[in-house]
């Protein structure tokens, strides 16, 4: 039965009660297997069922104190989740197994599985469990306790369920205990689940487009009385649950600037090692600076050794030295949450581990640990960022040694390099483009084009309202493309550049008030499978497949009566193909195609039909560098002609062929790497645009 939000404490404050003399708490029922998958899933009830059996047989049970558990109530849902949200995890239980099996695809698409009643019932158990776990430690009625709950929570957004999870527990226990004690209480939250808690969707509506939440970092990015701290496997986004919010230099908004630190692991494998120069060096000086009244770990054991989903190594051992560093913040309120964790034995046992140290066991022994050199690479960026908000974050304590520090690439070297590594320059365009100009990213439909393509699209909000759209593909992240005639590259210059670029043409597509489709189409390698060699067929097409899905699905589907493309090194060959498989829609709507290469890039002309090519010879632009093989003294007059209008940029010279577009504004240098040019021709490419849409 539904209950209101007691307005105040109905116990004594903590601090009068002397911390050794409490016990220590845990919520746990059997009501919460009742949400499962006749099918078998990952999320299966025999989570809790094992960890509690393992308590059982140390008999640690027997000295812990059972807390109530009880459902979610309305009310207190409602400071995280919208009404629509509450309605929707709620209609569940009325769902007929018929309903249920013609939603299955619905609900995969969202990682999620439902039962009826027995995922509603278990989502608000769970909730529940997790805020009386919260209230009970902070008004100190326990000491520790231990939340063993499911269906996990950390993914589950403000106006959507996924992931696995329904409610975000998390999240709604610290509004919980802030509004039970009245004041904006400083409250800790460090998730060691192996994935980031946020997960951020854009799904098209008929007359606009919907943004979903994003899990518990969005729940509190400009909130100052809530510090988020994740440590989580990244890989540059492409990890489950993708996009940006999971890089380094995601810290938070407006007064929450510096709140939320992301310690973002680029590939599997870490281990104990891994996680504790993290907490010694990142996550233990920011929070003793923090100095927090209550601390909750997201207790996802995904990371643990033997965790399929995670591929990472961590111990029990190493769990229990990162919760008896927690235990001793805030005057040792602690609460351990269950999130992840899909491995039984090991779930078990790491959560076994971390119940002992509650208890007020030490931490076994650890052998002689040395990080990884992507950890301690990534533990020193992560430090680099933090410091410009935490006094007690030390860089250059945490500097790579052998000179790692500056990452500069040849080509002989690329080859060496992760693809997560290489990658890494980009998050700060992706994180721009969505805090500062609030775009979004559009999912893509098939299972080819997801994985290779996932969380790589993103748009402005006005994409289907507005009457002209600037489409821009390109494939920034493809290091071999800006490496075309320069003998080294170095990212943290690299990443500048498109930084620089991106506040460029946003704020060019702004100010004329465009809306913007940007498409990555640099494609994320897949796993190796047995069907291999016919997936490497498939995919020679996959590239302008993204690009005709968007065309009809977005594009055809919106108010725009005048579209631009933009083609950059590799983007160049979908947006032509694009105007061949989609030529009578395309000429009726679009107005310029603009095609930006280096030198090992030949401009595209459509070869059909063969009024394409005389309609595309008057709205074409085309800009390279000045020795390119095409301007060679062995090339026709008529071969330039019908690529429409040529700019080239030579040193001292900026020049154009066959266009009435002047050069200005152009940087009168050499220049061959496609970035660059893409970067000094944005003047030029926007007389162009006005040009052709006046």
């Amino acid at each position: 039965m539904d209950v209101d939000i007691p307005t105040r404490a109905s116990s004594v404050p903590p601090s009068l009660h002397p911390s050794s003399d409490l016990p220590v708490g845990y919520v746990y029922s059997t009501l919460m297997a009742e949400h499962f998958n006749p099918a078998g899933h990952y999320e299966d009830p025999n989570r809790i069922k094992e960890i509690w059996q393992a308590i059982v047989d140390a008999k640690y049970n027997l000295k812990m104190q059972s807390l109530p558990i009880r459902p979610v109530t309305k009310a207190e849902a409602m400071l995280v989740h919208s009404e629509d949200h509450w309605d929707k995890v709620l209609r569940i239980q009325s769902m007929t197994e018929q309903e249920i099996a013609d939603q299955t695809d619905f609900y995969d698409q969202l990682s999620l599985y439902v039962n009826g009643r027995g995922t509603t019932t278990s989502a608000r158990l769970s909730c529940g469990g997790v805020i009386e776990t919260c209230l009970a430690v902070s008004q100190g009625k326990v000491k520790k306790a231990f939340a063993i709950v499911r269906p996990p929570g950390h993914h589950a957004e403000p106006d959507e369920h996924m992931g696995f999870c329904f409610f975000n527990n998390v999240a709604v226990g610290v509004r919980v205990v802030q509004e039970v004690a009245g004041y904006k209480k400083k409250i800790l939250i460090l998730d060691w689940d192996v994935h980031h808690g946020k997960r951020f969707l854009l799904v098209p509506l008929f007359k606009g487009l919907y943004t979903a939440g994003n899990g518990t970092q969005k729940a509190f990015l400009d909130d100052p009385s809530v510090l988020y701290i994740s440590l989580h496997r990244y890989e540059n986004g492409y990890f489950y649950p993708c996009g940006p919010f999971g890089g380094l230099q995601s810290c938070g908004e407006g007064k929450g600037l510096g709140y939320s630190v992301n310690i973002p692991w680029p590939d599997a494998g870490m281990g104990d090692a891994d996680y504790i120069l993290a907490f010694q060096k990142i996550v233990m000086p920011i929070a003793m600076e923090f100095a927090p009244e209550l601390v909750i770990i997201s207790a996802g054991f995904d990371a643990a050794e033997g965790d399929e989903l995670g591929e990472c190594c961590v111990t029990p051992a190493g769990y229990a030295h990162m919760t008896h560093m927690l235990s001793g913040l805030a005057g040792g309120r602690l609460v351990v949450a269950l999130e992840g964790g899909y491995n039984l034995k090991s779930t078990a046992n790491s959560a076994l581990a971390v119940t002992k140290v509650l208890l007020g066991e030490s931490p076994p022994e650890l052998p002689p640990l040395v990080a990884s050199e992507d950890a301690t690479e990534t533990v020193w960026l992560v430090a680099q960022e933090q410091s410009k908000y935490w006094r007690n974050v030390d860089p250059k304590s945490c500097e790579p040694k052998e000179g790692k520090a500056n990452l500069i690439l040849t080509k002989a070297s690329v080859d060496s390099f992760s693809r997560g590594r290489v990658n890494k320059f980009l998050d700060s365009r992706q994180h721009y483009m969505y805090t500062t100009h609030n775009m979004m990213q559009i999912p893509l439909l098939g299972e080819d084009m997801e994985k290779r393509f996932s969380d790589q699209v993103m748009c402005t909000p006005d994409i289907l309202d507005n009457e002209t759209i600037v489409v821009l593909a390109h494939e920034f992240g493809n290091l071999r493309t800006e490496l075309e005639s320069s003998v080294t590259c170095n990212l943290n210059l690299e990443r500048s550049y498109l930084l620089d670029f991106s506040k460029e043409l946003i704020g060019w597509v702004k100010s004329e008030e465009y809306a913007l489709l940007d498409i990555n189409l640099y494609p994320k390698a897949v796993p190796p499978t047995t069907t291999s060699l016919k997936r490497k067929k498939s995919s020679k097409n996959l590239v302008g497949d993204v690009v005709v899905y968007l065309w009809d699905n977005y594009i055809q589907l919106s108010n725009a009566k005048q579209v631009i493309l933009v083609g950059h090194g590799q983007g160049c060959q979908p947006l032509v193909d694009l105007l061949e498989r989609r030529f009578s829609t395309a000429t009726k709507v679009v107005r310029a195609v603009i095609q930006v290469v280096g030198l090992s890039k030949v401009p595209l002309v459509p070869q059909n039909p063969a009024d394409l090519r005389d309609w595309y010879k008057k709205r074409s632009y085309v800009i390279l560098p000045a020795d390119h093989q095409i301007l060679g003294p062995e090339v026709k007059p008529k071969d330039l002609r019908k690529h429409g209008n040529i700019t080239a940029i030579r040193k001292c010279l900026a020049f154009t062929l066959h266009s009435f577009i002047p050069a200005f504004n152009i940087p009168s240098e050499d220049e061959t790497q496609p970035i660059k040019i893409l970067m000094r021709a944005l003047p030029s490419i926007q007389a162009f645009v006005r040009e052709r849409l006046s």
